[in-house]
């Protein structure tokens, strides 16, 4: 597979999993062209069936050495504002509202939930591959995904009932 085919296929999933390991725009741009100038210049073959865990490693590795140069997380204040395909500004504002909250609280779960529940939510993962991501076990890695979703739904049925109030 050359780089035109390679950057075409998973470029999308590479970009959207880095945005919300890091809730930066540009960093997610950055991290995004990083990943595959790792992947054409490393040592290792890439087999097909692991390329996209292959640079979701790279991704997630390069967003931890970034993280530990900074000295602190990416703030989550920065993060784009998605197109609202539906009509209305009220409805659209709510969506926004939404997505920002839902963000931010992702950004608070502990490092190693949110990698585990992002790498599952894209869907394309087995737990298997993503325990590998991680360095872990498989039942390390469905432990992660079952706390980061409990922590993610209390913490958003929180900020809804303080919200009513």
């Amino acid at each position: 597979m050359n780089f035109s085919e390679l950057y075409g296929r998973y470029a999308q999933d590479v970009y959207r999993f880095a945005l919300y390991l890091c809730g930066s725009e540009f960093l997610a741009e950055d991290l995004t062209s990083e990943t595959f100038v790792h992947a054409m210049c490393g040592p290792t073959d890439l087999r097909l069936g692991t390329v996209k865990a292959y640079l979701f490693a790279i991704t997630r590795n390069l967003y931890r050495d970034h993280v530990a140069r900074q000295g602190r997380m990416v703030a989550s204040g920065s993060l784009p504002e998605r197109p609202d395909p539906r009509p209305g500004p009220e409805a659209s504002a709510q969506d926004r509202q939404e997505l920002q909250k839902t963000l931010r609280v992702v950004q608070t779960l502990p490092e190693h939930e949110r990698e585990a529940l992002l790498l599952a939510l894209d869907g394309d993962l087995s737990y298997e591959e993503i325990g590998r991501i991680l360095g872990c076990s498989l039942t390390a890695v469905k432990v992660r995904i079952h706390r980061a979703r409990l922590s993610l739904k209390a913490e958003l049925q929180e900020r809804s009932s303080v919200c009513k109030t």
